[in-house]
């Protein structure tokens, strides 16, 4: 479902990022597929340096048909930007590439917190967010963030992941109501 940002998939996934319907939504915007080029080569450097975390996100056939990134990665948090190409939109990919990274994330690369910025205009991502269950709206708990976020206007919504919220989603998930309860007392 995901893998590590590489070259070789920088056509399909251009061609997706372009769309009219996803294009606007993106973080890193570029105008021509050499950009694109040049812009995966510096996230795998970035990556690299520890700034951000890429992954490619896959369909059930090994084909590229989005991205999935943690940027501005500082004191163990950063924020997320995902994107699906169009032909993909509502088909059931968003929930589990942002479970598989989340899961990377929290259990394997020690990051504490994800926020996500989205956009107010952005119905379909914000509808999206407040699917998942662990995910906390985060304008009235982090105003200082939110504010910052929103320096010349209310533009954006921002949400919030900890890494606890996301672990105890899973274990109630996984766990019976008395087997949770036995391990909240131990």
């Amino acid at each position: 479902m995901l893998k590590k940002r590489d070259l070789h998939e920088s056509h399909v996934l251009y061609e997706l990022m372009a769309h009219p319907d996803v294009f606007p939504f993106v973080r890193q915007k570029v105008r021509s597929y050499e950009e694109f080029l040049f812009m995966t080569k510096q996230t795998i450097e970035a990556e690299e340096r520890g700034e951000l975390i890429s992954r490619t996100i896959l369909d059930e056939w090994g084909i590229p048909i989005g991205m999935i990134t943690l940027f501005d990665i500082e004191d163990n948090c950063g924020f997320l930007g995902t994107w699906i190409g169009k032909p993909y939109h509502g088909k059931g990919y968003n929930r589990p590439a942002k479970d598989a990274f989340f899961k990377e994330l929290f259990n394997e690369l020690g990051i504490e917190t994800v926020f996500m910025r989205i956009r107010e205009e952005n119905i379909r991502s914000i509808k999206a967010a407040e699917k998942i269950p662990y995910v906390i709206k985060a304008n009235e708990t982090r105003k200082s963030m939110y504010a910052q976020l929103n320096e010349n206007g209310a533009v954006y919504d921002l949400y919030e992941i900890p890494k606890d919220q996301y672990t105890l989603f899973l274990l109630q998930k996984d766990l019976s109501y008395a087997d949770f309860l036995y391990l909240l007392e131990a």
